[in-house]
């Protein structure tokens, strides 16, 4: 594969099993190895051109700098980074205790970062993390940007992905199906004998594939024009309140399935505040079985995942990955947590 360059040059950009070294960025961007280092870590002391032409050679090679200072590219940090989408609610407490005890047991500090549930904000942290060299990094989730994924293919460090599977891991994935969530409880409220159905979700990717499946397994059973509200992230109590304000406008569904358990917490709040019992005039489904799920009135039904045995085993491989130090094909994990629907009083 090769990629033009300025004076019609072509260059050969390494491929995705070789290591992309500084020579081959200064190779990519047609200048001198110690221009790039100059405008990787002094880009005041370089022209502005010259600046862009290494910066989209680091792109197009997936070149990662290495900003510890007189670090060695076989020296080890002993840190893992862990990046989540929020710490607004709960709901990824249980696996980032489990997760950095396992670690911390075993010498590892972590670091968090939070995506904001944006792809091109992960990249960004991911760009800045690599270049502090970390010897793990854990994702929640699996949808990255390409320059994401390409990053950390070509740095070769142990990756992660949690809370989610697919066929196509970037290294390890431990977690469940969201698409078998959500048809799982479609066909479990089915079951109850429901016939009319809400569904409110945050513009979280994860929740919106569930939530899409299961309005997808709802149509194969004869049930559609399903209203759905999707809200902006992060899930809040007055987010689930708004959701449903708005979706009994047209008519009052028998039940509103929410994509976590604060969202259908507010729909109990909203209900409770119009007078509308629960779950006789509507009844509420949430996801994460929170520490608070049982304790609202009425209890709140809900789809429990076992996230402190999703943290653990992320730690466990992680550190059979660095005890082993294989490369990251030789040591094959996916792992299916699954989940576990949980009846309770509000449906």
């Amino acid at each position: 594969m090769a990629k033009k360059i300025a004076r019609n040059q072509s260059v050969a950009i390494p491929e995705q099993t070789e290591s992309v070294t500084l020579i081959d960025v200064a190779r990519v961007a047609g200048v001198a190895p110690m221009t790039v280092s100059r405008a990787l870590h002094r880009p005041e002391l370089v022209r502005s051109d010259t600046a862009r032409k290494v910066r989209e050679a680091v792109r197009a090679t997936g070149y990662v700098p290495n900003m510890l200072a007189g670090g060695l590219a076989s020296s080890k940090s002993r840190l893992v980074a862990i990046l989540l989408p929020t710490i607004a609610n709960s709901i990824f407490a249980d696996t980032v205790q489990a997760l950095m005890d396992g670690l911390t047991a075993s010498g590892y500090q972590t670091l968090l970062g939070l995506t904001g549930y944006s792809t091109a904000r992960e990249e960004e942290l991911v760009e800045a993390i690599l270049g502090r060299r970390p010897d793990g990094i854990v994702l929640a989730g699996t949808s990255h940007t390409e320059a994401t994924i390409k990053r950390l293919t070509k740095g070769k460090i142990p990756v992660v992905e949690i809370w989610d599977l697919t066929d196509k891991p970037i290294d390890m994935v431990i977690g469940f199906s969201h698409e078998q969530v959500g048809a799982e409880v479609a066909r479990h409220l089915i079951r109850k004998g429901y016939q009319r159905f809400g569904v409110i979700s945050v513009d979280d990717p994860r929740g919106l594939r569930r939530c899409r499946s299961l309005i997808n397994e709802l149509a194969s059973h004869g049930k559609t024009n399903v209203p759905f509200e999707v809200l902006q992230a992060p899930a809040t109590l007055q987010g689930g309140r708004e959701g449903l304000s708005r979706m009994i406008t047209s008519g009052c569904p028998e039940v509103v399935v929410c994509s976590s358990d604060t969202l259908a917490q507010g729909v109990l709040a909203e209900a409770a505040s119009r007078g509308l019992n629960v779950p006789g005039d509507v009844a509420v489904m949430g996801f994460g079985d929170l520490s608070t799920a049982a304790h609202v009135y009425p209890a709140l039904s809900t789809v429990r995942v076992d996230g402190a045995t999703i943290g653990k085993n992320a730690a466990a491989a992680l550190l059979a990955r660095f005890a082993a130090e294989a490369d990251k094909d030789q040591v094959a994990v996916r792992m299916d947590t699954g989940f576990s629907i949980i009846d309770r009083e509000s449906a």
